[in-house]
């Protein structure tokens, strides 16, 4: 068979058009491919929401491909692990409550199953804006990474989602642009971004759990960006608590969404 360029061309284009117009409404939106992004919408997307996630660069992984200094080796503590194990991610202990996994297998692996799970990736999308209905967020305002990155004029489109989690890492845009734009106050000291303090490793696992927590109508922060909200130090290339917090932070959405159905269903 003789290939056709046209071809090629319009299989790409009417398959990119129907995923995206598939997700123009969510139940979840994950901004930022992080670890703590796609843990949260594997869990999301395996218990059946219909999720997306969008990511301003052209990979997925965020910080962990890199491992610590480039040295494409990760740390989880044995709660870390137990997530990795779950995906099937390899581990090694390396000291009591230290294990080691490789970082290009821990996020590849966990980016397959997030979209085996039915979570839907978008790369090369930032996010510009968000939609605020009677002081809910409700939505994204998108555009291409390469139009911010150019300066270019050109306007944004949206998606709606029921469920929004930040997890964009140091920068926490979401926030930022709620922060910056909306009538919206923040669940943190003075309603607004803390901003990340210096490396603590022990403190910040344990505080990005601790942070992992709705932060304003609408709106959910995991891994970094809850740090980052709430005045948490960083902690380097450890990584237990980003997984931790991806999971937690489906697991409060889906049950925030049962505890909607059942108030529904006593009505």
């Amino acid at each position: 068979m003789e290939l056709s360029e046209t071809v090629v061309t319009r299989a790409i284009t009417e398959r990119y058009l129907k995923k995206f117009l598939d997700c123009v409404e969510l139940d979840a939106a994950v901004v930022g491919g992080g670890p703590a992004g796609l843990v949260a919408a594997y869990f999301l997307a395996k218990a059946g929401k219909k999720t997306a996630l969008f990511e301003r660069k052209l990979s997925v992984g965020g910080g962990m491909w890199g491992g610590g200094m480039m040295f494409n080796e990760i740390v989880v503590q044995e709660e870390g692990r137990e997530v990795l194990d779950l995906f099937g991610v390899r581990t090694e202990r390396y000291a009591p409550g230290y294990y080691t996994a490789d970082a290009v297998e821990a996020v590849s692996t966990i980016c397959s199953q997030a979209l085996k799970a039915g979570a839907r990736v978008f790369n090369c999308i930032t996010v510009e804006d968000v939609m605020i209905r009677r002081g809910v967020v409700t939505g994204l305002v998108l555009n291409w990474s390469p139009v911010e990155m150019a300066g270019l004029h050109v306007d944004p489109m949206t998606v709606a989602a029921r469920r929004i989690i930040d997890a964009t890492g140091h920068d926490t845009e979401v926030l930022r642009v709620i922060e910056r734009k909306a009538d919206v106050k923040l669940a943190t000291a003075g309603g607004r971004v803390m901003g990340e303090r210096s490396m603590w490793a022990d403190r910040a696992e344990r505080m990005t759990l601790e942070n992992t927590r709705l932060i304003c109508p609408g709106v959910y922060v995991a891994g970094m960006s809850a740090n980052a909200a709430f005045g948490g130090p960083r902690m380097g290339p450890v990584f237990g608590g980003m997984l931790l917090s991806g999971r937690k932070a489906a697991e409060l959405i889906l049950a925030e969404e049962e505890g909607g159905a059942k108030r529904r269903r006593k009505k």
